[in-house]
């Protein structure tokens, strides 16, 4: 069996709850987004993601008003848009540092992450959400900081998540063999991805879903259960 050095693992339905996100993280940035536009729209970075959601909607000259519908547009169809999620992330911080609430993580997620570091597995994340979002999200987990446990993060900037060369990028980002390296998803379709480059590969599959007979990848419903 090849040693598996790396662990890379997606964060919503795997690590934690899709409806953690869905519930309480889009509404938040969805009430808040108009304003913060509005009052930042002169910082470089926030000026500079405006920009990159303009030239994504093909829209050559666009009011502020105009920028903010489209992103709304984006929250609502839960568009995976790269300029979307460096701006969701900014807004997400506040409400993070304001202690509006803190992410959730299944509860065996933190133990069974230490147990790999101390095994000398190194932790990675590939999430469509930016990777400063990631960040924050693990900053601030229910489980307190689970940040120092993760040797880096990958995001759609790094490609889409359903697209075999994106997991050949972060295999070269990581420095190692792709056989080396080991996905976690609860998204058949972007294992299927990740193992076409390579990896070694575990469907997360939580209740009330259950593994299928017929599971091209390993199943399992919870972290305790992984393999590796």
């Amino acid at each position: 069996m090849t040693e598996t050095r790396a662990i890379v693992t997606d964060i919503e339905g795997t690590t934690s709850s899709i409806s953690f996100v869905k519930d309480v993280l889009f509404p938040y940035a969805r009430k808040r987004l108009p304003a913060f536009v509005e009052t930042h729209a002169d910082h470089p970075e926030v000026r500079h993601w405006l920009h990159e959601a303009a030239r994504e909607a093909d829209l050559i000259t666009a009011s502020r008003t105009e920028v903010i519908d489209l992103l709304l547009g984006w929250i609502d169809t839960d568009r995976k848009a790269t300029p979307l999620k460096a701006l969701q992330g900014m807004i997400w911080e506040a409400g993070y540092a304001g202690g509006d609430y803190r992410a959730h993580v299944y509860p065996e997620v933190a133990a069974k992450l230490r147990a790999w570091r101390a095994q000398g597995i190194r932790l990675y994340v590939y999430s469509s959400g930016s990777v400063q979002a990631q960040k924050l999200f693990f900053r601030y987990s229910e489980a307190g900081d689970l940040t120092p446990l993760f040797a880096g993060y990958f995001d759609t900037e790094t490609g889409p998540k359903r697209e075999r060369d994106s997991y050949a990028r972060i295999a070269a980002a990581i420095g190692e063999p792709p056989a080396r390296l080991h996905f976690l998803s609860d998204v058949v379709e972007e294992l299927d991805a990740a193992r076409a480059a390579g990896f070694g590969t575990t469907w997360v599959c939580r209740p009330p879903l259950a593994c299928p007979a017929d599971a091209r990848h390993p199943c399992v419903a919870d972290f305790d259960a992984i393999a590796v």
